[in-house]
């Protein structure tokens, strides 16, 4: 009989001594949660900002240490930049053409060259023909080895090529903004001539003559696409495809690939006499 109730009793201390266990537990978890909700979040306001100026002149002294940590850098870098890819025969200039120009033509069909088998690649469509701005192309190509270097001197952005596909009425417009700019935009892919007048006679697409009742896939960079309406030469697109190709890339890659530049001005865009 004493065995049966000393068991029940050792039973019954067992659950009082839990009971208590939990109750301690919860009221150190309440206390806690109080304590922290108690205390205020106090952020530090910003009150003066001082600055100045350092010009960057020869009064500041190379730090050998500094130098000699980047130099090998710096020789690889240039070793890179520097190593000659392709030949230009001649100066590939900005101002050498009316209404179209030997650099300009030769950025233009350096984008049609490179999109244009990945854009196919990937979506089975082909890019009927290229345009991008004046001001986007940066520097010239002077005579003689050209090399990664000129591609960054030519285009310093990190902008990508991008494919717009836009309806007929909407390149009709396009077509008009080249018309009117009195900047030299380069194009490929695409033949404008004007009458003597100046006014519109004809548009070719591919060797084709302009369908204004069909879409088209037009090359140019995420920048003129980005800017839209604002710059002027997409006002309407119905898609866009992002290749994930930066413009820099397509030339290195077209310079390791032409070894002799070819580009000169010619009937693209032109004006009857």
């Amino acid at each position: 009989m004493h065995f049966y109730k000393g068991k029940y009793s050792t039973k019954i201390l067992n659950k009082d001594t839990h009971v208590i266990g939990l109750k301690f537990k919860q009221f150190v978890v309440f206390t806690t949660l109080c304590f922290l909700f108690s205390c205020k979040q106090e952020t530090g306001a910003l009150s003066k900002i001082d600055g100045r100026q350092i010009p960057i002149d020869a009064s500041l002294e190379e730090v050998d240490s500094i130098s000699s940590f980047v130099e090998p850098y710096r020789n690889r870098i240039n070793q890179v930049l520097d190593s000659t890819l392709a030949y230009a025969p001649k100066p590939f200039l900005l101002e050498d053409g009316e209404h179209n120009t030997s650099m300009g033509n030769l950025m233009a069909d350096i984008v049609l060259s490179e999109a244009a088998p990945i854009f196919k690649s990937r979506t089975g469509n082909d890019l009927d023909f290229v345009v991008l701005n004046y001001g986007g192309v940066r520097s010239i190509i002077s005579a003689g080895n050209v090399t990664a270097r000129n591609a960054y001197e030519v285009m310093p952005f990190e902008n990508y090529i991008s494919i717009v596909e836009m309806s007929g009425s909407a390149v009709r417009e396009l077509i008009a903004f080249l018309m009117a700019s009195d900047r030299v935009h380069p194009i490929a892919g695409m033949q404008i001539v004007l009458d003597k007048s100046g006014s519109l006679e004809s548009v070719d697409i591919q060797g084709e003559p302009f369908d204004e009742n069909r879409t088209y896939f037009v090359g140019t960079s995420d920048y003129l696409v980005q800017g839209g309406p604002s710059i002027g030469f997409f006002k309407d697109t119905i898609s866009t495809t992002h290749i994930d190709y930066l413009l820099r890339n397509a030339i290195i890659d077209y310079f390791k690939k032409a070894d002799t530049l070819n580009a000169a001005v010619d009937d693209r865009f032109i004006q009857l006499k």
